[in-house]
């Protein structure tokens, strides 16, 4: 049996960070617990100050395969390399052969930095573009393949 886990990124502006990494790995706002008719009930219900509603965002994945995804608002700025990061496989994965994949790649870099997103570095494999090494909109780094 498996153990149901969540990627938590820490970030200074939740609702925005969310919607990008919505946009990459095509999720959607995580729906609110089960007995609750929005988010916002949940909060009401738990007591949670209105001021904090906006702390933090939360994203699923809608084919309910991938893990989920929360986003926590924190006072202090990212200050390094993530030791962490993502491989997105929008080309397909390196098993998809590389006529196929590399175009796909391109066309998520492209629409990737028109969202926020920063190229950090092309990697090469024996000469060959293999993924592009990027950073989101609050620099935490992530890879595409």
């Amino acid at each position: 049996m498996t153990t149901a886990w969540t990627v938590t990124i820490d970030c200074a502006n939740p609702g925005e960070l969310a919607k990008f990494w919505a946009l990459a790995l095509g999720y959607a706002q995580k729906p609110p617990p089960t007995g609750f008719t929005s988010w916002e009930a949940w909060f009401v219900h738990h007591e949670v100050p209105e001021e904090e509603w906006d702390d933090g965002a939360y994203l699923s994945d809608p084919e309910g395969s991938g893990p989920s995804l929360s986003f926590l608002k924190v006072p202090e700025p990212k200050l390094g390399k993530n030791r962490l990061h993502l491989d997105v496989q929008v080309g397909g994965g390196r098993e998809t052969p590389w006529e196929i994949r590399w175009p796909r790649v391109m066309a998520a870099v492209e629409r990737l930095t028109g969202a926020g997103a920063r190229v950090i570095r092309e990697h090469a494999l024996r000469g060959t573009p293999d993924h592009v090494e990027m950073a989101d909109p609050e620099g935490n780094e992530f890879c595409l393949l």
